[in-house]
């Protein structure tokens, strides 16, 4: 039985928490009116990716960075509840990415709500990647997860934690059958690592960035840092990839908009018959791979 899924290519509302959520919310209302079952948003698309750290040195970005802090999302909140009454009001699971504030820590995150409107799963960032250090703490192996559901394994990874072989071991190994790779990355070998990925894990791969230019910045923080309409800082490449690697749908690029493909998870099943990377293809005798899914506060109080 074949699903519907949609991966959208839109521009957050730069540093917007509200504005991009209530666009978030229309697009899938959107994507659901077409049969969506599942809707993939990019990395941290509310309030917005961080783009200043490719452009700012470090500690100099102080006036985005004020912010994103009081844009971000914390968990649970009045804006995951929006997103919750959304998912329930759709009948769809949302992935959508946040910057997620905990404590005085912001984290690359990516929630998954479920069509009841609970939230299901919280993803964080295993590494972030270069300046992104001085905008994101690190998750742990507490949230390489994944979730079933009616139509598949669903879980992923975000942006360059893709090219992290171990990290992807896991999620094969957890089973994952609908791999969400939500992005910053744009580059011209980002589609081919998504057929990839989809060849190695014989698994269907859904992936979106932002759509994002200079004058999407608001002009009192673009100063000269951005230019206009012809900056490009991302340009979405929503791509949805099948089992064995080739393209279903997209990439769409240079422009908002939904691309939409019909999955089945029996395909799933068949092109693992010929490959599966931790089963009949594996070596356990050879290879092994140890995850630590406990989670690792920076404090532990033990009861006395």
């Amino acid at each position: 039985m074949s699903t519907t899924v949609a991966v959208v290519a839109a521009t957050p509302v730069f540093l917007d928490r509200q504005a991009t959520v209530d666009k978030a919310c229309a697009l899938v209302t959107e994507a659901a009116a077409r049969g969506a079952e599942l809707v993939l948003f990019a990395e941290t698309f509310v309030p917005t990716y961080p783009v200043w750290v490719w452009r700012t040195p470090a500690w100099g970005d102080d006036q985005f960075v004020r912010r994103l802090y009081d844009q971000s999302v914390t968990v649970p909140s009045a804006t995951t509840d929006r997103l919750g009454r959304t998912a329930r009001a759709a009948g769809a699971y949302i992935s959508i990415g946040v910057n997620e504030l905990d404590g005085g820590t912001l984290y690359n995150t990516q929630l998954l709500f479920a069509p009841d409107g609970s939230l299901v799963d919280r993803h964080r960032k295993l590494m972030p990647t270069g300046g992104e250090r001085t905008v994101w703490g690190y998750g742990d192996g507490s949230t390489l997860n994944v979730v079933t559901t009616p139509f598949g394994v669903v879980g992923g990874l975000i942006c360059w934690e893709n090219y992290m072989p171990l990290a992807r071991a896991a999620m094969y190994a957890r089973g994952v059958e609908i791999y969400l790779a939500p992005t910053y990355d744009d580059g011209p070998i980002w589609v081919p690592t998504l057929q990839h990925i989809a060849k190695e894990g014989r698994c269907y791969v859904l992936s979106v960035s932002p759509v994002l230019r200079g004058s999407d910045v608001p002009a009192d923080l673009r100063g000269d840092l951005y230019g206009g309409d012809d900056d490009w800082l991302s340009r979405g490449l929503a791509t949805v990839v099948a089992p064995g690697g080739d393209i279903l749908a997209g990439p769409l690029a240079g422009e908002e908009g939904i691309v939409y493909a019909e999955i089945d998870r029996s395909e799933v099943a068949r092109e693992r018959q010929y490959f599966d990377p931790v089963g009949h293809y594996s070596r356990p005798d050879v290879f092994s791979l140890h995850v630590d899914t406990r989670p690792r506060p920076p404090v532990t109080f033990d009861a006395g």
